[in-house]
């Protein structure tokens, strides 16, 4: 089906890839609901069994089972004190194979800035960080390069965002490439 939308992959080859089985994949950009969809495709191409946290506000009577068959995890992203972070932590810490996909805008729309949870989770379980994307411009999503935080959120962005600045969102007036 997705070849048929004529999107492709870019995934690295067997032996090469980054390790996917217990580590904090980020994707960007998310500007649309698609990125979600296509995201899932891939990471279902990879035979890699993920975890998400989506808002609460997409679970209902008609949507909760797939989400959940997904992988996804309700979260109200209103409190602040929702304890995501502590969740997702103890998850790696307990778990040997444990994903978590975020899509570290937070949210479809344009943001000044990303969240930085998907950072703390990634520092505080001690795994490392995994690039994803979704390019529309040339219609390609895969994974890129292992990035292990230093601890420092403020010195590893610009490294971070460095990786997302040739990646084409749906509505790139919605995807900001400059913290």
């Amino acid at each position: 089906m997705v070849k048929l939308c004529g999107w492709k992959y870019d995934i690295p080859a067997e032996g090469t890839r980054p390790e996917l089985h217990h580590c904090v994949i980020i994707v960007a950009p998310h500007t649309s609901v698609e990125d979600y969809l296509l995201g899932v495709c891939c990471l279902w191409k990879l035979k890699v069994n993920f975890h998400i946290f989506i808002k609460k506000e997409f679970f209902n009577f008609m949507t909760r089972g797939v989400l959940r068959r997904t992988g996804a995890i309700s979260v109200d992203r209103g409190n602040r004190n929702n304890g995501m972070v502590q969740q997702a932590v103890k998850h790696f810490n307990d778990e040997a194979e444990w994903t978590l996909v975020v899509t570290p805008e937070g949210t479809r729309k344009a943001v000044k800035r990303w969240k930085r949870g998907f950072y703390e989770i990634a520092t505080a379980a001690n795994v490392p960080i995994v690039f994803a994307y979704v390019d529309y411009g040339r219609k390609v999503m895969g994974v890129g390069p292992t990035f292990t935080p230093s601890g420092d959120f403020n010195a590893d962005m610009p490294k971070i965002m460095d990786f997302y600045r040739n990646v084409q969102a749906r509505h790139p007036e919605g995807f900001n490439k400059d913290m």
